[in-house]
């Protein structure tokens, strides 16, 4: 905050300041202006040129994409031009599930995906988003990664496969759309159902649902043409931009205070090419690294403005909101529980991530679990 009296000189005089004073003070004002603000990016002098990362998001469009491009659009300003991200939509480069290899193989410099979508390659990667009757609620994820250790795993893991994992970027909830009413956990059973794989799908699999794995690009045109009658995707916002009001006439939710069950925190993330990281300087790692946190905070606040505009649009279109019962809770958790312990005895790195998020949830600080909701359960590996 800076003074408006004038400065008194060291002489103990109250003479005008010369000229050259005033323009030292000017750019102490201008460098804390720069500190407190946030202003662009200073460019390295040493930076001969422009590096540009083509990034691709899973945002197939809405809200999502939107918020994307526009934060991709700020970088190469608020970085004096030293660093520019190229933005591509969902599938404009590569499919929605070739973004590992598109990154891995250089066609992209990085990637903003669901990270669940690489439970098949690295079987921690279904405990860094959110799981099943895990970990609920946004600020709860940021003491994992932030302060629990779950950022340095996470890094650790994608350093193994020649990436660099920035950090992860909230956006909200998952909801379910129903071309029939779902008002139990008994509902689903024999429906064929779009899920993003891993955990969820074993879920609904146990609930008796037939499930299949499509990019979100995909939904729509499985719902119109009857492959599926029941699709989880994201928030209210981006699937009423999506159209799914228009072949569905549900939207499936947990009870009140609980939008979903399954991913109530779905989770995206940057993770950027190994050497394209490296080649960064030190200064710009920790720019592009405090970036992504603040997005992440901007990305989710945006989203849920939006998807609180939106349900007054799927009224209109006559969407009928079902809710699941807390005893429904219940029995998805019966569910749940012995399948966290089974992907967490994957590998050794699952069951050292699940460990950490289980004695969170077991602490006073959130007791969602219980000793007795883990009888005949245990880890396999020394964590």
């Amino acid at each position: 905050m800076s003074d408006t009296k004038p400065h008194k000189p060291l002489s103990g005089t109250d003479a005008p300041q010369s000229p050259q004073r005033r323009k030292v003070l000017q750019g102490a004002a201008a460098a804390s202006a720069v500190a407190v603000t946030g202003a662009p990016w200073i460019r390295d002098a040493r930076a001969a040129e422009t590096t540009t990362w083509r990034i691709q998001t899973s945002w197939p469009g809405g809200i999502g994409l939107d918020i994307f491009t526009d934060w991709c659009e700020s970088i190469i300003e608020k970085t004096g031009g030293e660093l520019e991200f190229q933005p591509f939509g969902a599938n404009e480069v590569v499919g929605e599930f070739q973004l590992f290899d598109g990154v891995q193989q250089g066609v992209l410099e990085a990637m903003n995906p669901f990270t669940l979508y690489w439970a098949g390659r690295m079987p921690a990667s279904v405990f860094l988003s959110s799981y099943p009757l895990g970990l609920r609620n946004p600020h709860e994820w940021d003491v994992f990664f932030y302060s629990l250790g779950g950022l340095e795993i996470a890094r650790e893991l994608f350093d193994r496969v020649d990436m660099h994992y920035v950090g992860p970027i909230q956006h909200g909830a998952n909801i379910i759309h129903s071309k029939v009413p779902i008002r139990s956990i008994e509902d689903f059973e024999g429906r064929k159902m779009r899920v993003p794989g891993g955990m969820v799908a074993e879920l609904f699999q146990a609930a008796g649902a037939k499930t299949t794995l499509l990019p979100g690009s995909e939904i729509f045109p499985a719902l119109e043409k009857g492959t599926i009658d029941v699709a989880d995707y994201v928030g209210p916002a981006i699937n009423y931009a999506l159209g799914f009001h228009q072949v569905t006439d549900y939207v499936v939710m947990g009870p009140p205070g609980f939008l979903s069950i399954y991913q109530p925190v779905d989770l995206m993330d940057l993770t950027v090419r190994k050497d394209a990281w490296e080649a960064l300087s030190p200064a710009m790692k920790r720019f592009v690294e405090m970036e992504v946190h603040v997005y992440s905070d901007m990305h989710h606040a945006r989203i849920q403005k939006a998807d609180l505009d939106a349900w007054e649009q799927f009224q209109e279109a006559g969407t009928i909101v079902t809710r699941l019962s807390q005893d429904d809770v219940e029995a998805f958790t019966e569910l749940a529980v012995p399948r966290w312990f089974a992907w967490a005895n994957k590998d050794r790195d699952a069951a050292r991530v699940f460990k950490i998020q289980l004695d969170y949830m077991m602490s006073p600080q959130l007791g969602y679990v219980t000793p007795d909701m883990l009888e005949g359960q245990a880890l396999e590996h020394d964590v």
